[in-house]
């Protein structure tokens, strides 16, 4: 076998790794589901959407009616319907296409954005490392770190929102559990989102209705981090 063929080989298995970067996180205890007193948002334009054209317009940033009676700064994934909401108040929030956990691999409950960090380094967890014992320690943040530009981390959790290089993944299952967004769009939240910021992630349940439409939690209901681990695979 040629010198080129294993590189080209190695390569191909670190890109196919990286695409599921982020380590399952430990159970959490029950969270209320009540909003702290937040500051009003400026709203944004309605024209404001992702910069890259090939994702579904129903994955593309814009700004959405959604009723929540979360405050606003906050931030709700819809993991079923596969987007994000930044919610701007009065009956508005600016909606992202996000990729989510695989089977085996969602969770839902209650966090807050303990850090952010913009172009990450990326530390692949050690259960990944045992399976996959090729991959580095660590990728330095840049264009082909698979966090992408920005990560904000979830308190509490190994679990990020962050980017990634390769938007063909939005909208689709394919993390151990972290939420992506394209460059773009990540560029966007982080510049919206404040360290303390509640989010809130719905758990993975087959989607009735559109996103717009469908049934909001009652502000006083409570949610458990429920992570199953029956996929073997990182």
């Amino acid at each position: 076998m040629s010198a080129k063929s294993i590189t080209t080989g190695s390569l191909a298995a670190l890109i196919a790794a990286a695409a599921l970067s982020c380590a399952t996180a430990q159970a959490a205890p029950l969270f209320a589901y009540n909003s702290p007193a937040a500051p009003q948002y400026a709203p944004v334009e309605d024209n404001d959407q992702a910069a890259d054209a090939k994702l579904d317009p129903r994955l593309q940033r814009q700004v959405v009616n959604y009723a929540t009676a979360e405050a606003p700064g906050s931030v709700i994934v819809d993991t079923p319907h596969t987007v994000l909401y930044f919610v701007l108040g009065n009956g508005k929030a600016i909606r992202y296409g996000i990729g989510v956990g695989r089977q085996g691999f969602t969770w839902s409950g209650v966090k807050q954005v303990a850090r952010k960090a913009e172009w990450p380094d990326w530390y692949p967890p050690a259960e990944m490392i045992a399976r996959q014992p090729y991959l580095p320690r660590v990728v330095a943040g840049g264009p082909g770190n698979p966090l992408g530009a920005r990560a904000m981390y979830l308190g509490g959790s190994e679990y990020r929102i962050h980017g990634t290089n390769d938007p063909t993944t939005i909208g689709k299952h394919v993390s151990s559990g972290c939420i992506r967004l394209t460059n773009e769009d990540v560029e966007d939240l982080y510049s919206r989102v404040q360290v303390g910021a509640k989010v809130i992630v719905l758990p993975q349940t087959p989607p009735a209705q559109t996103a717009e439409h469908a049934p909001k939690p009652a502000p006083a209901e409570r949610m458990s981090m429920n992570v199953d681990r029956a996929s073997s695979l990182y």
